[in-house]
């Protein structure tokens, strides 16, 4: 990609004469350098000699589709940001085009100011990515490759925790990663240690719980021979093994309030004795520091040095619960299963549809650890058979905490595509409590199209959920739910 072009080279992929000119034209008119082609295996090859930053492709086109477009310009490891526009918007293809590496996804007719926004994202993001590795040199793990290898996702909170990562990873600020349990927090880390200059040090970590306050800053700092009871030889603390590298205080809130007050001081000073010893010693390392726990909420309840917060929090990184997540627990699913397989050496275990549709509708409070831990089991366990959602159900942390099931009767023979996705966009808006953000993550669409689709159905926030606006009495009318059986809600006369 050539990032001493400020204005941008796009390339637009429609088989439909007029819409790709039509696109052409407002990305001109928008200072962009712009190629077209007629189908995706004209295009292919000119991607392959040379450099653009934005490939902005249909769906719909003969020969290879746009998600095949995707997958291959995917497989050539091409470096360049896809942006599928089309008037064949359907739930299903966003999400497996998401998954295939498209940056965005908009529909036809498109709103130019929404085209022109998108693709100034993506341009930026590639641009961003490319930087990343300018600084490193060729030699370097390619930005994507040092994420994925174990960020498994496509949805859209994913994309944007990615985008963040690649902005703060280059600096050496102190980050926050904040998020529950079993949600990749230490993967986190790991991504910001890869992609920092720091790379060639070593990513030291310490799990604060699992020590006492004397271990615990012995483990930190280390310690003199004789410092303490038991102190039977020097020892080097985790700060000292991190030179030049990263530190992860992982669990940074079951720290006691004595030691919090040490780190503060390496935080301020950059510098820390031994226990035991007056001998000052710099501090010439990255903190790293993880929470499952409202850090806001501590330092109210006066367990948590507001100090010591805010020197923690200069960037903070939040990583989403699973059940935000969409359908990244089905690439999860697939990815456990892949590894349990090599890992056991045996043949791929399967699962059957009622298993994936359990993964869908469960919360997993376990978030991806659970995820894992019951994908380990089935390969483990496995004989052969298709694994079904019944097996999987007696292993989960809360097997009672399953939705209802989607009926057959939910979606009447002969409904409208319209229809069948204005029920599926209500329903997951009810499922959420009207929460736009998650709504919008879990369908694998942006908020403004969310925003937009409901404006289209007459629908206005409320406090929980949605309500109709009625011209005539505006009355309030409940949303359907995904169960509701019969034809869609109508707006009143």
């Amino acid at each position: 990609m050539n990032s001493s072009n400020r204005s941008g080279k796009i390339i637009i992929v429609d088989d439909h004469t007029a819409a790709r000119e039509s696109v052409a034209d407002v990305l001109r008119h928008a200072g962009y350098e712009v190629a077209d082609a007629a189908s995706a295996v004209e295009a292919l090859p000119m991607l392959e000699r040379e450099s653009y930053d934005v490939v902005v492709t249909d769906l719909q086109m003969p020969g290879m589709d746009g998600l095949e477009f995707i997958r291959q310009i995917s497989q050539r490891s091409l470096n360049v940001q896809v942006l599928m526009i089309t008037a064949h918007a359907t739930i299903s293809s966003a999400v497996e085009a998401m998954r295939f590496g498209a940056f965005d996804y908009l529909e036809k007719p498109f709103d130019v100011t929404r085209l022109e926004e998108q693709v100034a994202r993506a341009i930026e993001r590639g641009r961003l990515l490319d930087a990343e590795l300018d600084t490193k040199g060729p030699s370097t793990t390619c930005v994507h490759e040092s994420m994925d290898s174990g960020m498994v996702g496509n949805s859209r909170a994913m994309a944007e925790l990615r985008e963040r990562i690649a902005q703060v990873a280059p600096t050496d600020e102190t980050v926050l990663i904040c998020g529950e349990s079993g949600t990749g927090k230490e993967l986190v880390a790991k991504a910001l240690h890869s992609l920092s200059p720091r790379a060639k040090g070593t990513l030291v970590s310490l799990n604060c719980p699992a020590l006492s306050s004397q271990l615990t800053e012995s483990e930190l700092f280390g310690h003199r021979h004789g410092a303490f009871t038991g102190a039977d030889a020097d020892r080097v603390g985790r700060f000292e093994m991190a030179e030049q590298g990263t530190i992860l205080l992982d669990e940074i809130t079951e720290i006691d309030m004595p030691l919090q007050a040490k780190l503060l001081r390496v935080l301020q000073e950059r510098t820390f004795e031994r226990v035991g010893c007056n001998e000052i010693r710099v501090a010439d390392v990255r903190v790293v520091a993880s929470t499952n726990r409202d850090l806001g909420k501590e330092v109210a309840a006066g367990r948590f040095r507001e100090d010591l917060y805010y020197r923690l929090a200069v960037v903070p990184l939040f990583i989403p619960p699973l059940r935000e997540r969409g359908d990244d627990v089905q690439l999860l699913a697939d990815h456990f299963l892949a590894r349990a397989t090599r890992r056991l050496g045996r043949e791929v275990c399967k699962l059957d549809s009622s298993a994936r549709e359990l993964f869908a509708l469960y919360s997993w409070p376990g978030n991806v650890r659970e995820l894992e831990n019951i994908i380990t089991r089935a390969c483990v366990l496995n004989s052969g058979e298709l694994v079904t959602g019944d097996e999987f159900r007696p292993w989960l942390q809360c097997p009672e905490d399953v939705d209802s099931p989607t009926t057959g009767a939910a979606l009447p023979v002969g409904a409208s595509l319209e229809d069948v996705e204005r029920q599926m966009i209500l329903a997951t808006l009810e499922h959420f409590e009207g929460h736009r953000a998650k709504t919008a993550s879990a369908l694998g669409i942006g908020v403004r199209t969310l925003s937009g689709k409901l404006r289209n159905y007459g629908y206005a926030p409320r406090e929980k959920g949605f309500r109709e606006i009625s011209t005539a009495n505006r009355q309030t009318l409940p949303v359907p739910s995904a169960t509701s059986a019969g034809p869609p809600l109508r707006k009143s006369a």
